[in-house]
C-alpha cells in the first residue's frame, strides 16, 4: 500500500463532494500532466490511501481521507468534446490521460492547512511544501500519518 496526495479545486469537486457521490466513489479524472498520469496509469493501485487536499482558497488544507478503489484506466473526459479536459489527440486506441476510483473514507476532524504542513519538522520534503503544482503527489507512510494525527484521527 502506498499513499497520496490528491489537491482539487473545491469550487471543481470538492471532499463533500465526493462524499455525495454514490457509494461515495468517483473517478479521479482531468488530470493533464505528464508525470501525475504517470503515478494514475504506473503506481497507484486500489487499497493506496489518500490524503483529499483543497487548493485555490484562502486557506489550502487536507480536509479528508480517501482509498483508491480502482487502478488506473483510461480518462474518458479526454475524448469527449463537450468535456472541460477534452484532448484532440486523445483516442481510445492511445487515451494518454488516465485516472483512478477514489472512495471517501472519512473527514478530518480538523482540516490540516497548508501553514501548518509547512511548519512541521517532519514534513519538509514532501512535494506540497516544496511548491510542487502536481495535482497527484507521493507522500510517505510517515508523511501520511503525521498529517492524520494533526488533522485529530
Amino acid at each position: 500500500m502506498r499513499h497520496w496526495l490528491f489537491k482539487s479545486e473545491p469550487g471543481c469537486f470538492s471532499f463533500q463532494d465526493l462524499q455525495n457521490r454514490p457509494d461515495a466513489t468517483e473517478h479521479w479524472d482531468g488530470v493533464r500532466n505528464f508525470q501525475a498520469r504517470n503515478f494514475l496509469r504506473d503506481e497507484i493501485k486500489s487499497g493506496d490511501r489518500v490524503l483529499f487536499y483543497h487548493s485555490s482558497i484562502p486557506e489550502p488544507a487536507v480536509f479528508g481521507l480517501c482509498t483508491v478503489v480502482r487502478d488506473g484506466y483510461p480518462d474518458h473526459t479526454a475524448l469527449d468534446p463537450a468535456a472541460d479536459h477534452f484532448d484532440p489527440k486523445a483516442t481510445v486506441e492511445k487515451p494518454i490521460w488516465y485516472m483512478v476510483d477514489v472512495q471517501a473514507d472519512q473527514p478530518l476532524p480538523q482540516q490540516v492547512p497548508l501553514a501548518v504542513i509547512k511548519e512541521h519538522p517532519h514534513l519538509q520534503q514532501m512535494p506540497l511544501v516544496n511548491r510542487s503544482r502536481l495535482s497527484v503527489q507521493p507522500l510517505t507512510e510517515t508523511e501520511f500519518r503525521i498529517i492524520v494525527t494533526l488533522g485529530g484521527l
